[in-house]
């Protein structure tokens, strides 16, 4: 509730249409197919505690949203920034005019990934709102989630991919893009 006003409020008091920053929305989970959603950052926190939600994919994919320091934003009141990590993904509010999504990770796998990953790589600020949050509800599982599963194709398509990727990086960003690759080969 209120996220939508909470967003632009940020926008303006953050400046972000004249400063290059990511605003992330920190993303929290629920199992049950009903929820009642929380009204404030204390009514979700009381959820968490209480086991009713979870930080987002912490029991399947805990690397695509730790960075946002879910211990720090539980008593954060002003926007924090953090670091880039290998495999972040978090939901982010940018300006019109960021990097736009790499067209190559369509359906499962890199897409979010990858964009942060440029974002970073253009020196972007990703900040953690301490206010805002957004809540995933189960559903089945996606046909393109299921290719990725069942389809070695599909996984060596998607690190095929991956690989190009970081060489255009390399590329367009020189020495400054090493980290990616560095951190993608001591995975």
């Amino acid at each position: 509730y209120g996220l939508y006003d909470y967003l632009r409020n940020s926008i303006q008091q953050l400046e972000l249409p004249q400063r290059k920053a990511a605003l992330i929305v920190p993303a929290f989970e629920t199992l049950h197919y009903r929820l009642t959603f929380p009204k404030s950052k204390a009514e979700l926190l009381s959820m968490l505690d209480m086991g009713s939600l979870y930080t987002f994919r912490y029991h399947v994919w805990p690397k695509g949203h730790a960075p946002t320091d879910y211990a720090k934003w539980r008593t954060a009141t002003v926007p924090y920034r953090v670091a880039w990590q290998p495999d972040f993904e978090p939901y982010v509010v940018v300006r019109r005019d960021c990097p736009r999504y790499d067209q190559r990770f369509v359906g499962f796998g890199w897409n979010k990934v990858s964009h942060i990953m440029e974002l970073d790589a253009q020196e972007y600020e990703l900040l953690v709102l301490p206010n805002a949050f957004m809540i995933h509800m189960p559903h089945a599982p996606s046909f393109d989630i299921s290719k990725f599963r069942l389809s070695v194709g599909y996984r060596g398509c998607l690190q095929t991919l991956r690989e190009e990727f970081h060489q255009d990086l390399s590329r367009r960003y020189g020495a400054a893009a090493l980290k990616y690759l560095t951190a993608e080969r001591s995975l």
